[in-house]
């Protein structure tokens, strides 16, 4: 895959990642930082870390379910590879500043 084209496929990725959200919190994870990582290799291959803001978070299950089928669905990713990280540990100044300003943090 060209640069251009990796550049592209990695854009349409967060894109799909910013469509992903903690049931309990009204912002996507992307926006929450929970993403550490993307790693989009040239054969398509994708591994992705992420984190979730509580380590015993009762949707973590769904929450990464989720994020690898939105993954497959993108054409041009071949497996995908979802990781569920807690080094660094998630705190708020992770978020965007959107993201602190659509949870009143700001």
């Amino acid at each position: 895959m060209t640069p251009e084209e990796k550049l592209a496929l990695e854009e349409r990725i967060v894109d799909v990642l910013r469509t992903v959200y903690d049931p309990e919190i009204p912002v996507d994870i992307y926006s929450l930082g929970l993403i550490y990582r993307i790693d989009l290799h040239d054969d398509g291959s994708l591994d992705v870390d992420m984190t979730l803001t509580a380590p015993n978070c009762p949707a973590a299950d769904f929450i990464v379910e989720d994020v690898r089928l939105k993954l497959e669905g993108i054409s041009g990713v071949k497996s995908p590879t979802v990781n569920l990280v807690f080094e660094p540990e998630w705190d708020k100044d992770m978020m965007s500043e959107e993201a602190k300003l659509e949870l009143g943090m700001l």
